[in-house]
């Protein structure tokens, strides 16, 4: 059973997983976002990245991890070379830099391609939010804890609801796709 305010809150929760996941998608600068899902091996444990280095962005077209323990510069190196990044690392001794090539018209497209596929699953997730609600409230007047009214004015206000976060999921993508093809 939720109620419309947990309906808000977990929709709310949605859109922050949403934009945690377009932050991971490339563009053609570098972003400190890209690196946060690799995972290292780190005495004897896997480790987000972040827990074992400082990630900094010297440039547009650089980022640079450096690890609080030097004995980690090899596992890191590996971790991002067995990513699904494309990046290739460069171990200088102090850190793991990696140097974001340009982006190809056809890799723009994949991106694009792959910012939509995103945004459809934070819809979904959206819609089941909607729908266990709604089925909340039907349950509700079953049991007789609410009117038909009740009913009737709750989905309303929940398509209201998924109309305005649907709208702020296709803003971010059209915000993320002209970040993508901007050279």
């Amino acid at each position: 059973m939720i109620s419309l305010d947990e309906a808000k809150k977990r929709m709310t929760e949605v859109l922050t997983r949403f934009d945690e996941e377009l932050t991971k998608v490339r563009t053609g600068r570098a972003n400190a976002g890209i690196v946060d899902g690799i995972m290292v091996a780190s005495y004897g444990s896997q480790l987000p990245i972040k827990q074992v280095a400082s990630i900094t962005v010297p440039d547009s077209t650089q980022i640079m991890i450096t690890p609080w323990d030097k004995g980690l510069l090899g596992a890191i190196e590996q971790a991002v070379r067995e990513s699904d990044l494309g990046i290739n690392p460069v171990n200088d001794g102090a850190g793991v830099r990696l140097v974001l090539p340009s982006l190809s018209t056809e890799r723009r497209a994949q991106l694009i391609k792959l910012t939509h596929s995103i945004a459809e699953e934070a819809k979904v997730a959206l819609r089941q939010v909607r729908h266990e609600a709604l089925e909340s409230v039907k349950a509700d007047e079953k049991a007789g804890n609410a009117t038909e009214d009740d009913r009737y004015d709750t989905e309303k206000q929940l398509d209201k609801l998924i109309a305005v976060k649907n709208g702020d999921v296709d803003e971010r993508v059209k915000m993320k796709t002209v970040e993508l093809n901007t050279i």
